[in-house]
C-alpha cells in the first residue's frame, strides 16, 4: 500500500507597525514571490526560531483565476474602491474581485482564498491593518512619507498629485518609508524620551509608482503635507477643519460598521489637533526639499 504523499506547508510572517502576520501556503513558489516582494518586512521563516508570537495567522489558499468570481473590476492594485468588509457572526469578511477572505479577531486566525496575483494579499493586509490600528487611534493614509534629520513628513493627496515625484527628488540623506500608503500611530513615547511629537510614521512595503518597497523603520512625526502641484513652491496654512476634511479624504478605511466608522472620524479630529497639516504647493524641482524642514 502506497503512503500518503506528504504536502509541504511554507510559512513566513510579514511585520508592519510592529505588528507580525504569518500567512501559511502550500505554495512553495507563491511563498518565495512574497518572500522576495515583501523583503525586510518578511521577519521569520519556518528555519528560523520565532521572535514574538504572531498577532494572527492567515491560511493562503490559491485558485485560479475563474475560482473566485467574475468581478473583473476587483482585479488591480487601485481597485479598492470595489472591497467589501463586512462583520459577520463576529468575523470580518473581505471580497473584492481577486479575493475573498475571512478574519476572526478574537482567535486571531484567518484565511485567504484569492488568485495568484500579489496584489491580493496586499490589499488584505492593507485592510486587516487598518482594522487593527483604528482602536489605537492610528490610520493608513494615501501619502508618501518620508524621514529628514531624524524627523517624518507626510505628503498626502490623489493619485497624480505628486507623492512619487517628491519621492524621487528626494535629496541625499532623506529615507523614503512609502510613496504610496503611510501607516500612522499614536507615539508611546518620543523617540529622545520625551512627547513632543504625538505620533510616529513608520515604513511600509506597499508601493506606487516607484515599484520600490519602503524601508522597515520609523520616526516621530512633524507634519503633513497635502500636495498640490502649481507654478512656484509655497506652503499655506490650513484651519484645522480644512485640515480635517483633507486628510478624511485620503484616509484608507474600507469596513461598514458604523462604531469604527465614527472612530476614524474621532482619530482624524485628534491628529489634526496635534500635528501640522499645511498644503504644500510645489514644482518638479529638487528645490521643494528646502521647504521640508
Amino acid at each position: 500500500m502506497s503512503m500518503p504523499e506528504l504536502i509541504s506547508v511554507h510559512d513566513f510572517t510579514i511585520e508592519i507597525g510592529d505588528i507580525p502576520i504569518c500567512l501559511r501556503t502550500e505554495s512553495g513558489e507563491f511563498a518565495r514571490l512574497l518572500e522576495d516582494r515583501y523583503g525586510e518586512f518578511v521577519t521569520q521563516d519556518a528555519s528560523q526560531p520565532a521572535t514574538a508570537p504572531p498577532a494572527m495567522e492567515l491560511e493562503v489558499e490559491l485558485l485560479p483565476e475563474s475560482g473566485i468570481g467574475n468581478d473583473e473590476k476587483g482585479l488591480g492594485i487601485d481597485a479598492e474602491e470595489n472591497v467589501s468588509v463586512r462583520l459577520r457572526a463576529n468575523r470580518w469578511v473581505m471580497e473584492r474581485g481577486d479575493f475573498r477572505a475571512e478574519w476572526d479577531p478574537e482567535c486571531r486566525r484567518g484565511w485567504v482564498r484569492q488568485t495568484a496575483n500579489p496584489y491580493a494579499i496586499d490589499s488584505v493586509l492593507r485592510i486587516l491593518h487598518s482594522l487593527m490600528l483604528v482602536r489605537t487611534g492610528g490610520f493608513l493614509v494615501h501619502a508618501a512619507s518620508a524621514v529628514r534629520n531624524g524627523r517624518a513628513f507626510l505628503f498626502a493627496g490623489e493619485s497624480g498629485a505628486g507623492k512619487t515625484t517628491l519621492s524621487r527628488l528626494a535629496p541625499a540623506g532623506v529615507t523614503i518609508l512609502t510613496d504610496e500608503i503611510s501607516y500612522v500611530k499614536p507615539a508611546a513615547q518620543n523617540f529622545s524620551g520625551t512627547h513632543s511629537q504625538a505620533y510616529e510614521a513608520i515604513g511600509t512595503p506597499f508601493a506606487g509608482e516607484l515599484a520600490r518597497i519602503g524601508r522597515k523603520t520609523r520616526a516621530p512625526l512633524a507634519g503633513l503635507f497635502i500636495l498640490s502641484q502649481g507654478a512656484e513652491n509655497r506652503i499655506e496654512p490650513l484651519s484645522e477643519s480644512e485640515a480635517a476634511w483633507e486628510l478624511f479624504r485620503h484616509v484608507l478605511f474600507f469596513a461598514r460598521d458604523d462604531e469604527l466608522v465614527q472612530s476614524v472620524f474621532q482619530n482624524i479630529l485628534d491628529f489634526v489637533a496635534r500635528v501640522a497639516v499645511r498644503r504644500l504647493v510645489f514644482t518638479p524641482s529638487a528645490s521643494v526639499w528646502e521647504l521640508i524642514v
